[in-house]
């Protein structure tokens, strides 16, 4: 068993010295979300975490992909909605300068956890816009926010996910 974790531990640092353009991290963060056009409503907040996988193609330009956990849903003044989401944004990034990237691209969504008061959709398709801050020691702060582009309660009333979330990275790889 010993053997087996080294050999692994020796081919995930071989396999970073030579991809100097690939990141796999993990990142924690806070959620502030509600629901557009829903009466009465105020900002949950909730957590988000998961991993990222970073491809940099140049100085200036990268795609990033996560897998989150995020904590959704709003405050009503009738009690509040939970929806939990495994989330996978892809977003392309451009570096402004050398660590501050701006980032946009679409977040598909699947619910994993709702409060089931209301017939839930099971897949939310969102657009993604955020701004990023890489920082020493493998370190990267983001900011981002989510527009829900489908509807959380096709059944029953017409609205979508809004989320701003920061969050903070580390890379692993």
């Amino acid at each position: 068993m010993k053997k087996t974790i080294f050999i692994t531990l020796i081919f995930l640092f071989s396999f970073k010295s030579f991809s100097q353009g690939i990141d796999l991290g993990i990142k924690v963060g806070a959620n502030f979300a509600t629901l557009t056009d829903f009466p009465n409503v105020d900002t949950k907040t909730g957590l988000n975490l998961g991993g990222f996988f970073t491809i940099k193609f140049n100085d200036k330009i990268a795609i990033q992909g996560d897998v989150l956990y995020s904590q959704q849903g709003a405050e009503l003044d009738v009690g509040k909605v939970d929806l939990g989401y495994v989330n996978i944004p892809v977003v392309f990034k451009y570096y402004l300068i050398k660590r501050l990237n701006i980032h946009l691209g679409p977040q598909f969504g699947v619910i994993v956890n709702d409060d089931d008061v209301i017939p839930t959709e099971s897949n939310d398709v969102s657009g993604v816009v955020g701004l990023g801050l890489d920082l020493p020691l493998g370190f990267r702060v983001d900011g981002r926010y989510n527009f829900g582009l489908t509807e959380v309660f096709p059944e029953v009333v017409d609205v979508k996910n809004r989320v701003f979330s920061l969050s903070i990275g580390w890379t692993l790889l």
